[in-house]
């Protein structure tokens, strides 16, 4: 009984030489400071946002899910930028006389429709 009792505060004696050893050689794992009120991790450029864009963006969790404020955002820069790039393919259209080509198929992409919905669309 003396021997496992031995062998045990050994092998405690050890995991806490380990604990202490990588404890100093790692540190001690400090988190970032959280960003200030008010600001946000989410970002996009200031015009000309891609697909790419899009796809980067990160929202905070929060306990319901992402943070409406900052969802509301990205979705009104991007409606925005919708209704500006828009506006200009109908401006330089009627200018070259291009007629409307809402018949074209559509295109096949990282952001286009699964091929399940595009037939239901």
């Amino acid at each position: 009984m003396t021997l496992v009792l031995l062998y045990l505060v050994v092998l405690v004696l050890i995991a806490v030489v380990l604990f202490a050893l990588g404890s100093v050689l790692f540190g001690r794992g400090e988190p970032l400071p959280p960003l200030p009120r008010e600001t946000t991790a989410t970002v996009l450029p200031a015009s000309g946002v891609t697909g790419a864009d899009v796809d980067a963006l990160k929202f905070t969790q929060t306990l319901r899910g992402y943070k409406t404020s900052e969802v509301d955002w990205v979705l009104d820069r991007l409606g925005a930028e919708l209704d500006q790039l828009r506006g200009q393919l109908t401006t330089l259209r009627a200018a070259y006389g291009i007629e409307d080509a809402d018949e074209a198929a559509p295109e096949e992409g990282a952001h286009a429709l699964p091929a399940t919905q595009e037939s239901e669309a």
